[in-house]
């Protein structure tokens, strides 16, 4: 048995089918992991994300703190609000953990941040920023005492809307992609990990089972870590511990975009690693794989082209919106568009395209 987070009981009062993940005991789905997908593309679904850590830094030297922890630079977030995803590196350049980062004073006086970090490297990173944090004029503070909820797809917002407090309501729904409102013991961030619109609920743990349930009533399905996970992969949004982790870097992940590498005087945990694997020679590629005929492609299965294997599939599966199999792979640098995979020892062909899939319910060809 693992940990169980406050919607646990809610779990089971729907008859989820649970496995352990990250630590816990999460739902695999609720009864069918299709149609919980289908759902959040074209209505709304609910996640129980409480597993995920949340994580409070705050003082005079938090921000040049996270300028020198994140690769991204948390100097960009100009608004009360506004969010930053990032990759957190080690010195070698591979990824520690990735997470969003809120601003959630105004830019003038940058002393408060939130992080929203993975369940499964929770407990690593907060030693991790511990060790760099020492003799710094900052707190860090994990936030046990908050549960996460995620509502998603087009009609996530609409749905979602009832459960708000009606004093943080008007702001939220008013809230541009990737900003928070917050008022109380509510964080409420636009947000996701699904390629969908939507909310990520932050609130008091006693609170949740009560907003689930409302949520429920309201019409959003209950949706659980398989239809979170296709989602995911048609969206192009990486899963640590797959697609990267501490030794692959944000460049060989397709993840370049979240590396601010301007000022060039930012001196951030892992530069040096990056700047000098950039412009060597050899650095792979992170590309989407279609699969053209019948199968399912997985993690770590071969990726072969002109003859010879050129990479290897990070993740891989059904894809329930284009009716396939899609991927990711990590390819050489010369790699072609028409390849194949050793799928059970018959190598079948594979188109490579960009890694985006699927965005808005809509297919990207």
């Amino acid at each position: 048995m693992g940990l169980q987070t406050p919607l646990f009981a809610e779990h089971e009062r729907l008859k989820a089918r649970m496995v352990p993940f990250g630590g816990w005991d999460m739902p695999l789905h609720y009864g069918s992991q299709i149609e919980e997908h289908h759902a959040v593309r074209r209505d709304a679904g609910v996640f129980a994300v409480s597993h995920m850590r949340v994580v409070d830094i705050e003082g005079p030297a938090a921000q040049g703190f996270l300028r020198g922890l994140l690769a991204n630079d948390v100097a960009r977030l100009q608004a009360r609000g506004k969010a930053l995803y990032s990759c957190m590196l080690n010195p070698e350049g591979g990824v520690i953990d990735d997470l969003i980062v809120y601003l959630r004073d105004a830019p003038e006086v940058p002393t408060r941040y939130r992080l929203v970090v993975n369940a499964g490297t929770a407990d690593k990173d907060l030693d991790w920023m511990r060790a760099q944090a020492q003799g710094q004029d900052l707190t860090i503070q994990p936030r046990t005492d908050l549960a996460m909820i995620a509502v998603q797809g087009p009609r996530a917002r609409d749905k979602a809307a009832s459960v708000i407090p009606p004093d943080l309501r008007e702001g939220a729904l008013s809230l541009a992609p990737f900003y928070a409102a917050e008022g109380g013991d509510w964080f409420i961030g636009r947000t996701g990990y699904t390629g969908e619109d939507g909310f990520e609920l932050m609130l008091p743990s006693a609170l949740a089972p009560k907003v689930w349930r409302a949520l429920v009533e309201a019409g959003v399905r209950p949706c659980g870590l398989g239809a979170r996970d296709t989602l995911r992969l048609e969206a192009g949004m990486n899963l640590y511990g797959q697609d990267m982790d501490e030794s692959v870097g944000p460049l060989e992940s397709g993840l370049g975009w979240t590396v601010a590498f301007d000022p060039p005087g930012r001196a951030f945990i892992g530069r040096e690693a990056l700047d000098a694997r950039r412009t060597g020679p050899g650095l792979r590629r992170f590309v989407g794989l279609l699969l053209e005929g019948r199968g399912v492609l997985r993690g770590h299965q071969k990726v072969f082209c002109g003859g010879g294997e050129v990479g290897e599939i990070t993740s891989g599966g059904f894809a329930p919106t284009l009716e396939r199999s899609i991927a990711f792979a990590r390819v050489a640098p010369d790699a072609g568009l028409d390849c194949a995979v050793d799928i059970r020892g018959r190598l079948e062909p594979v188109r490579v395209v960009k890694v985006t899939f699927v965005r808005h319910g809509q297919p990207i060809e």
